[in-house]
């Protein structure tokens, strides 16, 4: 499984989004409308995120935390969102993939995510603000 399928694929449901990010499902699902974000649907409608997605909610409570409003968080970050290739992934092999994983096997993947630093030398958004959920 490629790193760009697994960052994009269908994990994580908007209680453990709430969790790893410290938003509400309100400000979650705010920042979907203003299309900020893009989780999948499942067949039930249950909006499922990705790694990406995460990490995209953090850089907005990141922005935000420094006075940046909705408006601008949009003209920063969203072309980017709305280019899709981003796009979380809920199709047939992602939605087999995603019901094979354990709880344990979903924390070995996290906890990979976050061992991955993007620019050598720095530590990623998602990095610092999961980090709290594991001890060394």
């Amino acid at each position: 499984m490629s790193d760009e399928f697994r960052k994009n694929m269908a994990l994580f449901p908007i209680g453990i989004v709430m969790k790893l990010t410290d938003l509400t499902a309100r400000q979650i699902r705010y920042y979907e409308q203003n299309e900020l974000v893009f989780p999948a649907r499942t067949s039930g409608n249950q909006r499922l995120y990705s790694f990406n997605d995460v990490t995209s909610l953090l850089r907005i409570k990141e922005l935000l935390e420094k006075g940046v409003n909705i408006a601008g968080i949009k003209q920063m970050i969203g072309p980017n969102a709305n280019a899709h290739e981003d796009a979380t992934v809920l199709d047939d092999q992602s939605e087999v993939k995603r019901k094979e994983l354990t709880d344990l096997q979903l924390h070995s993947l996290l906890k990979q995510q976050l061992l991955v630093a993007k620019r050598p030398g720095q530590v990623s958004l998602i990095q610092g603000e999961l980090s709290r959920f594991y001890s060394n």
